[in-house]
């Protein structure tokens, strides 16, 4: 990436040389040659939110700044790429989303997220820290930035307009106006789940912002609920990319005496687990963590892995998330012990699973999804 500041090489996490996918692209350049252009002050305290693999921050390095970010898997890139080029880790401050914000930020750029939610809960975060000279700038490609997108910058923290677009990209600036009156914070977000799903049928669920579905079950989950193992002895289960965990906590409650692990490469989504978990009252003992998938857990320790991969990383659809899944959970499971995954049916993930684990069965489908099976040999 070249930026005003040099040339960096970036990479995303976990780095892989087949990867097409770059770690930057033309919304970050254009927020970088802004800044440089226009003299933007950067000698104050300079928050960057939603920096999506470190690529802004590592060429700020040298101004200190701080990174607001959900996702472990950009925390992870961003030590990478910053090690890359020669910069020491603590240059930049890295906060979770679920950290306190910085008390004060004179500099406050955003990488517009897929989830109005996060970017809701997040701009209302940090609100209090900005003040009548904060310099606030957004960016995000054309396709990412709506209506609603620059109407959240004006009701939260003021005036919003964009520039032209370059590069199929653009940039949000918007005015502090410390006298405008914010609305609450409505995140995190509780409902109860519907009847008919099993173990977790009446139960409650907590969702922080940006956890996929939040306000409502969402009909893929649903179908997995409807369809999990039965019966008490399941002993250690992961619920793989927990989201709001209710797949893990739908175990747990059929099974008291299951060890359930919670992880999910997303503070929020395992801070929103490990908050559903308890609103449920849940017996026995469970563990949340966030993590680069199963990276960590010991070989052969899970008798059960629960799974419901993603397909997209971002704006690009790409199996390569699941394939690690799947390869993760064969190396975890014990021999004999279990992977189910529920998925679209077009996404042909019997086809992965024949491939790592020998054997892959099918065992609930509907129109739209498929929950499959498939056994660690011994």
């Amino acid at each position: 990436m070249t930026t005003p500041w040099g040339e960096y090489e970036l990479a995303r996490f976990p780095a892989d040389p087949k990867d097409q996918l770059r770690a930057w692209d033309a919304s970050d350049a254009y927020l970088l040659r802004h800044l440089a252009e226009e003299g933007v002050p950067l000698s104050g305290a300079v928050v960057v939110v939603g920096d999506r693999w470190g690529a802004l921050v590592t060429a700020l390095a040298a101004h200190r700044p701080y990174q607001v970010t959900e996702s472990f898997l950009s925390q992870e890139s961003t030590r990478a790429n910053l090690a890359r080029a020669g910069v020491e880790p603590s240059a930049v401050r890295l906060l979770t989303t679920q950290d306190p914000p910085p008390e004060r930020v004179d500099v406050l750029l955003v990488r517009v997220p897929k989830s109005l939610a996060l970017l809701e809960d997040q701009l209302l975060r940090l609100a209090p820290a900005v003040h009548a000279g904060t310099v606030v700038i957004g960016t995000g490609m054309v396709k990412e930035i709506h209506t609603s997108t620059l109407q959240l910058f004006e009701r939260i923290l003021g005036p919003t307009r964009t520039s032209l677009a370059r590069q199929k990209a653009r940039l949000i600036f918007c005015t502090p106006d410390p006298s405008l009156e914010r609305p609450a914070n409505p995140w995190p977000y509780t409902y109860r789940l519907p009847e008919g799903i099993g173990p977790a049928s009446g139960r409650t669920v907590v969702n922080h912002a940006g956890v996929f579905c939040a306000d409502r079950l969402d009909i893929g989950t649903r179908f997995f609920l409807q369809h999990l193992p039965a019966g008490p002895g399941a002993g250690r289960v992961v619920d793989l990319g927990c989201g709001n965990g209710v797949v893990g906590t739908a175990m747990a409650l059929a099974d008291p005496g299951a060890e359930v692990l919670f992880v999910d490469e997303s503070f929020q989504a395992v801070a929103s687990a490990e908050a559903t978990y308890k609103a449920n009252g849940v017996p026995g003992h469970a563990e949340f963590r966030v993590g680069d998938g199963l990276a960590g857990v010991a070989p052969g320790s899970a008798d059960l892995v629960l799974n419901n991969p993603p397909f997209h990383s971002h704006q690009a659809t790409t199996d390569a998330t699941a394939w690690r899944m799947f390869t993760g959970a064969r190396r975890a499971l014990r021999p004999g012990g279990e992977l189910w995954v529920i998925g679209n049916r077009h996404l042909g993930y019997h086809v992965k699973l024949r491939r790592l684990f020998g054997n892959s069965e099918l065992v609930a489908s509907d129109r739209k999804f498929v929950v499959l099976r498939a056994v660690r040999g011994r």
